[in-house]
């Protein structure tokens, strides 16, 4: 052997270094414990820094009102709206159809009736409280009546962009007195809150307000209401926000019920079933609904989304430049807004000159939505929850590496976004106790179908509580 070189490394001395490489490799694979919550943490969002004292507690009742003025000067934003002309037989495939929108506008100035809708949005009682600094907002709705023997089930309901609080309305009373609605099953005291920058909720003063952040003062809204032991409900960021109070507080969290429920990973375990998927359904753990729902893939999962999901890469790196245009204009903030109801709803709905709005929703609801945005100033601030959670890396958040292992309900609606199989759900859920294929519906699943919903959800709880 040559003099100059390394002595080889002994067999025996390499064969035990292998062995305990893989040891350790084995050990990661299948026995390493990985975290099964996330920290809870703390934050403050005020403009004023925290105080030595402890934070106000109380809680207010609030009311919505607005000024005569404020309603004047929306009405001569209206009247001096500049209309652009559509394209020929465009339809809604280029965005809001301005030949449609000139109907919606003249409906809002002559025929809507604020008044009348603030009577409506009040008919619920409304909190506000301090927590970490700003105001949140929440509708609290307690049951009329109780059947004897029958405790109210505390439920946290969330919403996501572009909706509100009010997309509950018509899903509240069915929730909270189930018998006057023809259903059976539990009484549900249920707190929708407003995310904070949607709304009536304050807007954060400081940048990085997540999802997590959002998470954490939920719970503290819970506690302050004085329920340890609830279940969550959410769609959209309602969703995200809903997973993360499950990560953060399982001891809390009771079950949450899910309506949206991407996977923010898609690791070479996910890639095989997407090739083969189709022609091996059973192998992949694929239902005769998912393949119908996922293939073909690239149309489905590549091109559409790309056509849908343009205001999202806006909304994760530049808010506040479209923010400041949807602020300014009424219609401009409506068109933006119902375009989503309207593709969001169902895709087929751009093939038509009104966007099929009136199919699932009246004007005044949809008006009504806007208004909530508009009153209060707060459409660049909702905006910005793109740019605090995508425009970082949100595969490598803490939250995207623990799964959830509270139960969980999970309603696939056959117009949403994208469709996630059952078998990719359990990478995230580790405890599903329902999965249903819903018959109809899309993204604004509890404003659109109701029924439906308050039923699927009456069925997960009572499956969950039935097993405790």
């Amino acid at each position: 052997t040559c003099a100059l070189c390394p002595p080889l490394p002994d067999p025996i001395m390499f064969l035990l270094i292998f062995t305990v490489a893989i040891g350790i490799l084995l050990y990661y694979l299948f026995f390493h414990e990985y975290p099964k919550s996330i920290p809870e943490g703390d934050g403050w969002w005020g403009a004023s820094q925290p105080q030595d004292t402890e934070e106000d507690e109380k809680i207010h009742p609030f009311t919505i009102e607005t000024s005569e003025e404020m309603i004047q000067d929306l009405h001569h934003r209206l009247d001096q709206t500049r209309f652009t002309s559509p394209l020929v037989g465009s339809k809604f495939h280029y965005g809001f159809n301005s030949n449609y929108l000139r109907k919606v506008v003249s409906y809002w100035r002559k025929d809507y009736d604020w008044k009348r809708q603030l009577d409506i949005l009040n008919r619920f009682p409304h909190f506000r409280t301090r927590i970490e600094g700003i105001s949140i907002h929440f509708v609290h709705v307690k049951p009329p009546r109780l059947p004897q023997g029958q405790i109210a089930v505390p439920l946290m309901m969330i919403h996501g962009w572009p909706g509100s609080f009010y997309e509950f309305y018509k899903i509240i009373p069915q929730l909270t007195d189930p018998a006057s609605s023809g259903l059976s099953g539990e009484t549900f005291e249920v707190i929708c809150p407003s995310i904070p920058g949607y709304g009536f909720s304050e807007a954060p003063c400081k940048q990085g307000f997540d999802t997590i952040a959002a998470a954490r003062v939920f719970c503290k809204l819970m506690r302050r209401l004085g329920f340890h032991r609830f279940y969550v409900q959410g769609g959209d960021w309602g969703a995200q926000i809903s997973t993360n109070m499950a990560q953060m507080k399982p001891e809390n969290v009771k079950g949450i019920h899910l309506n949206f429920f991407p996977i923010s990973r898609i690791g070479m375990n996910i890639l095989p079933s997407l090739f083969l998927g189709k022609y091996l359904p059973s192998l992949f753990g694929f239902t005769q609904t998912d393949i119908e729902r996922i293939y073909p893939f690239v149309k489905k999962n590549v091109y559409d989304l790309l056509k849908e999901s343009g205001y999202m890469h806006i909304q994760a790196t530049k808010p506040d430049t479209p923010g400041c245009a949807l602020n300014d204009s009424p219609v401009g903030l409506a068109a933006y807004i119902l375009e989503k109801f309207s593709t969001w709803t169902s895709k087929d709905f751009r093939d038509l000159e009104d966007g099929g709005l009136t199919r699932k929703f009246s004007l005044d609801e949809l008006l009504t939505n806007v208004m909530i945005y508009w009153v209060t100033g707060s459409i660049t601030s909702s905006m910005r929850m793109y740019k605090e959670n995508l425009g970082v890396d949100f595969r490598n958040r803490i939250d995207a590496k623990v799964g959830v292992y509270v139960p969980a309900g999970l309603a696939a609606f056959p117009n949403e976004l994208m469709h996630v199989p059952l078998v990719w759900a359990r990478m995230k859920y580790k405890k599903i106790v329902s999965f249903s294929y819903m018959s109809r519906g899309g993204h604004f699943a509890a404003f659109e179908e109701p029924e439906l919903f308050a039923e699927n959800l009456q069925q997960f709880v009572q499956t969950v509580e039935k097993s405790s």
